[in-house]
């Protein structure tokens, strides 16, 4: 994984595991153990998700780039109603608080697409074909008209 990829990924996870941390807590003290382990399990959630959609999203970006903004698009689209389909499972689970869950994937989806979005507004990543700037004429494929 390239070096930007990887500063984009963490500027991302970090913060949405912080946010998990603070949901962990509050969870805890509001709902008890089964809400600090509704909220770890919310924020687990999150970050795998988002991790591998980032993932795939920048391996289309290196091999496919005419297609990064409708793949992102979909991604996004998907990623959103896998959670749903995964919060219809888990509904009615014992195994911890549904509401901590809940509330905790809600908050760590929004932070971690926050910090993905400022990732890569203040990224420097280069845009210029370094073969045209290194001095080479480009073929001609049009008519010379």
């Amino acid at each position: 994984m390239p070096s930007n990829d990887a500063r984009t990924l963490l500027y991302a996870a970090v913060p949405s595991a912080v946010t998990g941390a603070v949901a962990a807590v509050i969870s805890g003290v509001v709902a008890g153990g089964k809400g600090a382990l509704g909220a770890v399990a919310g924020t687990v959630v999150v970050i795998l998700f988002m991790g591998i959609g980032l993932v795939v999203l920048q391996r289309t970006a290196k091999s496919l780039p005419q297609l990064f903004q409708a793949m992102g698009l979909m991604l996004y689209t998907a990623q959103l109603l896998l959670l749903f389909m995964l919060m219809a499972l888990l509904k009615n689970t014992t195994w911890f608080n549904f509401k901590a869950f809940g509330f905790t994937l809600l908050a760590a989806t929004i932070v971690w697409i926050a910090a993905q979005a400022r990732a890569y507004m203040t990224a420097k990543i280069m845009y210029v074909d370094s073969e045209a700037a290194k001095g080479e004429k480009p073929e001609k494929t049009g008519s010379s008209k």
